[in-house]
This record gives structure tokens, C-alpha cells and sequence, in this order.
């Protein structure tokens, strides 16, 4: 076989130099055969088959092997055949004479084609993704688990972060609110997981059926949603990798703030400036092909959704709603037989904008009205 430096000579001789393939021919020494081979290839081909190895002996039996492979798929992996097994049936059951070596790799074939495979994704603009992720900071002095929105543009791979103390369907909606504001758009599609907050219930042909928080906020925004499959943890790899990102460039050592507001302008401060930097092989910065993004974002609405889980409830007797964890005052009494919007999961009384949070439960004590004295 010639090298490559024998090819590229050739090749330069005749299709740069503006030789004939018959003076090549004869000036290198070689077959006209040879000399238009190295035309067709810039590189030597190797040996290629012209038909597929006969098989004398494995030949009629590999739809048996083919028939055992398929079985396997539903089995456990450690239960499944090996090819020394595959061996024993072809040699006791089929009168199989040849060797192990053939029908090792045969099965190292069929089993390389059943394999997936994967193909590099290419994210048009205006798409996003959205995840929820954990970490510990400190905040006000207390250790504690906090939780943290991300959303992700993978055409620019601009993300947005911000830090909540629990995921609620308040977070995950005032997140929403504030990313749309941050990329001063609305993205086009948002793929999500299957998260409780956004799907109530999967149904048998795949459809979701939304819970309330999650058709309002679509409703609002007008953005079209999408949800992964089940059980395949492969189809939002964007949004995943921004998660394992923030968590070990943005909050490695654990952060320590006074509040969860100084905690997001820290974080806020982080991914701006890394809108700086080029990801992956990008020859341009995440700045510059954010507006690309932003160029075919849809126009936020004149009036932001207002970020609250609302829940019907009546006013009890004693001038108390219950919340989703326990019960809150609802003075005036005005307030009986309306329907209430709740922004905290803990205490909250009712005024004209909603709930509030309250800091104790407090029952107004019932008094004993004085008697009346005696008339003269």
C-alpha cells in the first residue's frame, strides 16, 4: 500500500500541475490502474470487500442468534446471554461444528447495530429550557437547602438563574416573570420536564394535562410548551449541564448573603459576565449570540403575570381562611365567601391585592360584655 505522500505527490502532479494521467503514469513508475485510484481517493481507501464473507457453518444459524439477541432486550442485563452461552444452544440443540471466534463476533455485530444512536442537536433561536436545581448557602446566618430557577437559551446558551427557599409553583412562576423580563422577550417553545408544578397528569397517548398555575402562565405569555419524554433524562441536556454549571461556578464555595435578594444580584452579576465568554467551540461570545435570540423573541405583554398560586377558600366562622399549610386570620370580615390568592406557603391574611404573610396566627380573644347595672 502507498502512503500518503505518494497519494498527495500524484495528485498534485495531476491536478495541479496539469499533467495526463498517462505521463503520471510514467514518471512515477506506477499502473495506469494505480494512478486512477489515487485520483478517486486523496487518501489510501484500504482493502474493500466486493461481497460479504460466506459462512458455511453460521450462516443458517444466525437468525437463531438474531431470535436470542431479541430476547435479550427485555431481560436484565446480567441475565443476558454471552456469547460462550449463545455457543451451547448452536452446538447441543442445531449441530453447530464451527468455532467460538465466529460466533463471538457475529454477536459483537449484531449488537453494535441495535445500539442508539446520537447526532449532534441543532437548537434554533428563540427555544428554551427550564429545570429546577438544589444547593446549600447560608443565608442570614442559617445554613439551609435553597433551590434555584434556571432557565437556558441553547441557541446562545445565555442562561438566567435565580435562588428561591423552596420549589413552589410561586417560583417556578415569578422565575418565569423574571427571565422573560431579564431576556426582554418571550421565547417561542420551552421545553420542561415532567415536574408537578407544570403537568397534572400524563395521560395514555402522551398528551399532559397542565395544572392552573401553568395555563395561566402560558395563557399570558402565549409561548408553546413541550415536555420530555418519560423517563428518559436525555432530552434536556441543556438545561441540565446550566444546573451542574451554577451550581460549581456559581455557588462553589456555598455562597453566604444577609437575603435571598443579595444572594440573586450576586448570581445575577455571575451571568451577566458570563455572557463574555464563548462556550464550546463558538468563535463568538454568548453576548453576541444572544441576539440572535432576542431578535425573534416574542414581545412581552403590557402587564406581567402576577407570580401567586391562587386556591378558592371561605372564611370560617371565627374569621380564619385556611392557606395550604395552616390557617390565617381574614379580618375584616368582608372578606367571607371570596375567593383569596395566596403568595406564601405559611400564614397570610387578606387585603384588596391578596394574601400577605402574617408572622403569627393570632384569634381575636372573645370578650364577655360587662352586665348592664342594676336600674335604680
Amino acid at each position: 500500500m502507498f502512503v500518503a505522500e505518494v497519494y498527495a505527490a500524484v495528485r498534485e502532479f495531476v491536478f495541479i500541475d496539469g499533467n495526463s494521467r498517462r505521463e503520471a503514469a510514467r514518471v512515477f513508475g506506477l499502473s495506469r490502474e494505480t494512478i486512477t485510484k489515487m485520483c478517486r481517493f486523496s487518501l489510501p481507501p484500504g482493502y474493500t470487500r466486493s461481497k460479504p464473507v460466506e459462512k458455511p457453518k453460521l450462516g443458517p444459524l444466525l437468525p437463531v442468534i438474531a431470535a436470542i439477541l431479541d430476547a435479550d432486550r427485555i431481560a436484565m442485563v446480567k441475565q443476558r446471554h454471552t456469547a460462550k452461552r449463545i455457543l451451547e444452544p448452536l452446538r447441543d440443540e442445531h449441530g453447530y461444528a464451527g468455532g467460538y471466534t465466529v460466533v463471538k463476533d457475529d454477536v459483537r455485530i449484531c449488537r453494535a447495530q441495535g445500539q442508539e444512536t446520537f447526532v449532534p442537536l441543532a437548537h434554533p433561536p428563540g427555544h428554551a429550557q427550564v429545570d429546577f436545581g438544589e444547593a446549600v448557602a447560608t443565608i442570614g446566618g442559617v445554613r439551609r437547602k435553597i433551590h434555584f430557577f434556571c432557565m437556558d437559551l441553547p441557541h446562545s446558551d445565555a442562561c438566567f438563574v435565580k435562588a428561591y427557599p423552596r420549589e413552589t409553583t410561586e417560583a417556578f412562576l415569578d422565575g418565569h416573570v423574571a427571565a422573560f423580563a431579564f431576556f426582554a422577550g418571550v421565547p417561542l417553545l420551552i421545553l420542561y420536564d415532567n415536574t408537578r408544578i407544570a403537568v397534572a397528569k400524563i395521560c395514555g397517548d402522551g398528551q399532559r394535562q397542565r395544572t392552573r398555575g401553568f395555563t395561566e402562565l402560558v395563557s399570558h405569555y402565549l409561548f408553546r410548551d413541550r415536555f420530555e419524554r418519560a423517563g428518559r433524562g436525555n432530552d434536556m441536556g441543556k438545561v441540565e449541564g446550566l444546573v451542574k454549571y451554577a451550581r460549581s461556578n456559581f455557588m462553589t464555595p456555598a455562597p453566604e448573603a444577609a437575603s435571598f435578594e443579595a444572594l440573586n444580584a450576586d448570581l445575577e452579576r455571575r451571568y451577566r459576565a458570563r455572557q463574555e465568554d464563548r462556550a464550546g467551540r463558538h468563535a463568538e461570545t454568548i453576548g453576541t449570540r444572544l441576539l440572535a435570540d432576542r431578535a425573534v423573541l416574542r414581545a412581552l405583554p403590557a402587564v406581567p403575570l402576577e407570580p401567586c398560586e391562587k386556591r378558592a377558600g371561605r372564611v370560617s366562622s371565627t374569621a380564619l381562611v385556611s392557606g395550604r399549610t395552616a390557617g390565617a386570620d381574614a379580618s375584616p370580615r368582608a372578606f367571607r365567601r371570596r375567593t383569596a390568592c395566596g403568595q406564601c406557603s405559611g400564614r397570610a391574611w387578606p387585603t384588596r391585592a391578596g394574601l400577605r404573610p402574617r408572622e403569627r396566627r393570632h384569634r381575636p380573644a372573645l370578650r364577655r360584655a360587662a352586665p348592664a347595672p342594676d336600674d335604680p
